[in-house]
């Protein structure tokens, strides 16, 4: 099994910073990608960002410029480091990974969620 567990959400003021962070565990053989996604209440999961095994980020437009993926191999975690907040990023955050856990098979895991609200 592989399990994500997100860490880093939280109350930040309009303008702000807030660093998300995501760490996979469990049996992973490979990650071939990890990224965030987001979900504000009765509205559809969007993508905010996402990065693949070999450094290729993808970031919805909305953030580009102000929000930051990265991620550590050694450590199987990505962040997302987001600046700028704006009242319309409050959201719960959710990390994905698509990994591989043995040969030929994989799957998509989803973290627990994180909230962040952008408010003064």
């Amino acid at each position: 099994q592989v399990q994500l567990v997100e860490s880093g959400g939280g109350l930040v003021q309009p303008g702000g910073s807030l660093r998300l962070s995501c760490a996979a565990s469990g049996t992973i053989l490979h990650i071939v990608a990890m990224g965030w996604y987001r979900q504000a209440p009765g509205k559809q999961r969007e993508l905010v960002a996402s990065i693949t095994s070999g450094g290729s980020m993808d970031y919805a437009e909305s953030v580009k410029g102000r929000f930051t993926i990265s991620r550590d191999n050694a450590l199987n975690t990505v962040y997302l480091q987001m600046n700028s907040l704006k009242p319309e990023d409050t959201d719960v955050y959710y990390c994905y990974g698509r990994i591989y856990y043995s040969p030929g098979r994989w799957n998509e895991y989803w973290g627990q969620g994180t909230q962040v609200t952008v408010s003064s």
